[in-house]
């Protein structure tokens, strides 16, 4: 598999181009996106402009909704038990079927799904869809599967119940005809609040979260019979995947045990060898299944890859205080070899903030993607995630229903994209709407996006060399401070086998262009040119780098088999601003 860099898009939101936005308002007011939206010329723009390999199709599967689709045997939700009018993505109502908002005709919504995967692939995309296993909607019935019908549901936990089970004397008001079993944040209660996952209902996977009981196969215990749950989420797995799906992003995959995740992995691949699983997973949360490091569990029970919370927070915390570039490094360190170069890097998602959010990031704007994508993206081998409406500066302005304003589109609501829908362009999909400005960043993420598909990226391996330039004034020191790194992060990825390396430079600061910036490369870095022949003789002979995804001036460097403490002379840098400097070491 080639390094996956993948496009998130709600389909809800990707393709409508209604401009009405009324805040909590109907499908019919304000209209929704269609598969039929993302048609060749989308695909073709995203391939060939973008350089996108795979679809992040958020939100497919049906979820719970205020919208009636009682004529296809899917009435409306109850209201109290919905997030938006739209639904979460995220309370799924039929892990079986996809949601028939996005279908032109509801009854031949699967067909649709169909041809969009045959859209997807003949464009040379792959498609992944959520996969979400610790919880579904209260309302959840599906042909395909059903959870808790064989329950004993005077039982809180059974190994071979679906669900969580409250009884009388458990916690909350217990009012006539409420729902009886845990929220899908571990939430033991009859009355949830507003902070809980009120609208689902948490899985059983044969572990009870409160005691830390494990009641399934485990290397302890590995002739524990296997739950219901886990045959019943195999066989949504195996669904999708006969559907011609390319892989799943799992949602709150540390919530689940990792031994479940080995076992279904592996059926996995074994009806599809290529599938690939992505991890939404935080080691820091209380609710991880698991002693130790989450992320390395769920690593080895087959994930290609986990996502990379912290490096992405402390790029934030360089601008709304009180990080250093120079953080940054550390916190790749703790994260070692295995979670660094299987980490899904991202600068947006639907769970974040936008980076052109108003009060956040600094208040710096669509810009600061520029900086931001330029170290995260390049950082190690793994997946990169650009999410909808970034690469044209989407920022999230107002409340626009149930996410209120909070700098994040929403998930929820009925709603379409106000930057986004210039480019779509009564799904032209050509750009015609969009500012100079919105041209060039969404030139500029295409640009950043081909650079980390090189050997270097792809293959390559890591040098910091921001702990080589602590003590270096050059190295885009602000006057007053006491050491270097603060506002500039560089490092060089180097593809030994295939002689190629980048040297990138980026300038983090919002405002301060830095003037004759000198870069010390490690003597780790040296050794590795040196033993992939980039050696210059007595010649005269350098080695010549040129940046790809900036536009700066070609630099030369000369680097001997003795060398030791070669400085780097880059000239000057605008404002976030990344510059990827790639040299042949062979030619």
């Amino acid at each position: 598999m080639g390094r996956p860099l993948i496009y998130q898009l709600l389909p809800r939101l990707f393709g409508n181009v209604n401009e009405t936005r009324k805040p909590d308002g109907s499908l019919a007011e304000n209209g929704v996106g269609k598969f039929d939206d993302i048609n060749d010329a989308a695909l073709r723009s995203l391939r060939e402009e973008l350089h996108i390999t795979h679809l992040w199709l958020t939100g497919v599967p049906a979820q719970a909704t205020a919208t009636d689709y009682a004529s296809i045997g899917k009435p409306a939700d109850n209201p109290s038990l919905l997030k938006g009018r739209a639904g979460s993505p995220y309370a799924i109502k039929d892990c079986g079927d996809v949601c028939p908002d996005y279908a032109i005709d509801p009854a031949r919504r699967m067909e649709e799904f169909s041809a969009l995967l045959g859209r997807a692939h003949r464009a040379g995309l792959g498609v992944l869809i959520d996969f979400v296993p610790n919880h579904v909607s209260r309302s959840h019935r599906s042909a395909l599967v059903n959870f808790g019908d064989a329950d004993e549901r005077s039982r809180f936990f059974s190994p071979q119940n679906n669900f969580f089970w409250l009884q009388p004397d458990s916690p909350g008001v217990r009012s006539p005809g409420a729902d009886a079993r845990v929220s899908g944040n571990n939430a033991v209660t009859w009355s949830p609040t507003s902070n809980d996952w009120y609208e689902t209902a948490k899985l059983n996977y044969g572990h009870d979260f409160t005691t830390g009981n494990r009641a399934y196969p485990h290397r302890d215990a590995p002739d524990v019979p296997i739950p219901d749950t886990w045959l019943k989420m195999d066989a949504v797995l195996a669904h999708w995947q006969a559907l011609g799906v390319d892989g799943f992003r799992c949602d709150m995959a540390h919530m689940v045990p990792p031994e479940f995740w080995a076992w279904a992995i592996g059926r996995a691949r074994a009806r599809q060898p290529a599938i690939i699983f992505f991890a939404e997973a935080y080691d820091n949360d209380p609710m991880k299944v698991g002693a130790g490091n989450v992320m390395i569990d769920l690593i080895e029970a087959g994930f290609d890859a986990v996502y990379d919370d912290p490096a992405y927070k402390t790029l934030k915390r360089i601008y709304d205080g009180p990080a250093w570039a120079n953080d940054l490094d550390a916190v790749l360190a703790r994260q070692g070899t295995t979670i660094f170069q299987r980490s899904l890097r991202y600068a947006e998602n639907h769970d974040e903030v936008r980076l052109a959010a108003k009060g956040h990031w600094g208040g710096n704007g669509m810009e600061v993607g520029r900086a931001v994508g330029g170290v995260l993206f390049g950082l190690s081998r793994g997946p990169v995630l650009l999410c909808s409406g970034q690469e044209v500066g989407e920022p999230a302005d107002g409340a626009e229903g149930f996410g209120g304003d909070d700098g994040r589109t929403t998930i929820f609501d009925y709603w379409s994209m106000p930057e986004l829908v210039k480019w779509v362009n009564g799904h032209r999909y050509d750009s015609a709407r969009l500012s100079p400005r919105q041209k060039s960043l969404r030139g500029f993420y295409g640009r950043l996006l081909a650079a980390c598909s090189e050997p270097a990226f792809r293959d390559g391996e890591f040098f910091p060399l921001n702990p080589s330039n602590i003590d270096n004034p050059a190295f885009g020191r602000i006057p007053g401070e006491p050491a270097s790194g603060h506002w500039l992060y560089s490092f060089a990825r180097v593809d030994r086998s295939g002689g190629q390396i980048c040297l990138v430079v980026v300038n983090l600061h919002p405002r301060e262009k830095f003037r004759d910036i000198r870069v010390t490369l490690s003597e780790e870095l040296i050794a590795a040119i040196v033993s992939s022949g980039g050696i210059v003789s007595a010649d005269g002979h350098a080695l010549v780098f040129a940046d790809c995804v900036s536009g700066m001036d070609p630099i030369t460097v000369r680097i001997r088999a003795d060398a030791a403490g070669v400085e780097v002379s880059v000239g000057e840098l605008p404002p976030l601003t990344p510059a990827y400097f790639f040299a042949n070491l062979s030619g």
